[in-house]
């Protein structure tokens, strides 16, 4: 970066609140010169939370006091009633005036999305944003959406996220080309449901992307797209479901290795191996869920985030302002 930036962050949300999120983002501070810091949320637990060091960034933090939090179980249709004096509203409230320029936060992703689209808007041929994150490939990642923003999809809208995860790709990875698919139960152009094959359609009359077709689940680790394109429904269940997976292989192997002195030792000579590859494949270092489509750069972290791992989403917003995400979005619309 070489102008200073803001983030604002959601002290509040997530299932541990002010004690990993304060932390976590002042974690940042030393690797991100120019980053600043506004914490939203209430001003007593946020300094009751604020690390031992918090004196020698006095000029890159403030604290914003918030009044009400948005629990995790409440109904998106609550908090855009009842709680626009959130820390996840009031966060939310500054990228829109422009007094930050991008808000994190892990606390409810439904009411998230719904307070992103009140107060944000989305621009002019956007229906629905979209929740994209990088996963983990043999080479290196993809980007895949929907996880979960939106249930049902139509076609229209798929093409859409087609059209932002390419633009992502492109500026965040340097993708000259981004490989885009679609996520399907098989490659042949017959299999899968009519939103899939009526998506199939639009992606390939789609002049300015580079649609190779079908994928299924098992490609998506495989280095066979750049993109790979769902509804959030499926798209949810597969991250999960390859984070459940990759959980259960560690726990196997440390099982495995814990069995006798002899496997014990095989373990101690592969460690530097095996943890080369935990951080390949953890959650935790690739955390943060861009949600694309809006007027503004929003940032979902996983509820249960620890400390490393909400840093991670704070990096995934630095580097969205970076690359003005939102702007890209916006001006490949108006060309078509």
């Amino acid at each position: 970066m070489t102008l200073p930036v803001s983030i604002a962050v959601d002290a509040m949300g997530g299932d541990y609140g002010p004690r990993v999120t304060v932390p976590a983002a002042f974690n940042c501070l030393p690797t991100h010169s120019e980053l600043r810091l506004i914490f939203i949320g209430d001003q007593v637990a946020i300094q009751a939370a604020l690390p031992a060091n918090a004196c020698d960034y006095q000029t890159r933090y403030q604290i914003v006091h918030s009044p009400s939090v948005v629990a995790m179980d409440e109904a998106p249709s609550s908090a855009l009633r009842n709680k626009k004096d959130s820390s996840m509203a009031v966060a939310l409230t500054l990228v829109k005036e422009g007094k930050a320029s991008a808000c994190v936060s892990a606390g409810n992703t439904g009411a998230l999305m719904a307070l992103g689209r009140f107060l944000l808007g989305t621009p002019e041929g956007i229906n629905r944003p979209a929740f994209i994150t990088e996963v983990p490939t043999l080479n290196g990642h993809c980007h895949v959406l929907d996880l979960g923003a939106n249930l049902d999809c139509t076609p229209q809208q798929l093409q859409q996220f087609a059209v932002m995860g390419s633009i992502v790709s492109r500026a965040v990875d340097g993708c000259a080309k981004p490989r885009v698919a679609l996520l399907n139960v098989g490659h042949e152009a017959m299999k899968g449901n009519e939103q899939v094959r009526e998506t199939a359609g639009l992606l390939s009359a789609e002049s300015e992307l580079n649609y190779i077709g079908f994928v299924e689940g098992g490609d998506i680790f495989f280095d066979r797209a750049d993109v790979i394109v769902c509804d959030g429904f499926v798209g949810n269940v597969a991250l999960k479901t390859s984070e459940g997976l990759a959980s259960m292989a560690g726990e196997l192997l440390k099982q495995a290795l814990q069995q006798n002195l002899f496997t014990r030792f095989i373990g101690l000579l592969a460690r530097p191996t095996f943890k080369k590859l935990s951080e390949q494949i953890s959650p935790a270092n690739r955390n943060g869920a861009s949600l694309l489509g809006l007027k503004g750069i929003v940032i979902k972290s996983h509820g249960n985030a620890d400390e490393r791992s909400f840093a991670q989403a704070l990096t995934r917003a630095v580097r969205e302002i970076e690359t003005n995400v939102p702007q890209l979005i916006n001006d490949s619309l108006v060309k078509q």
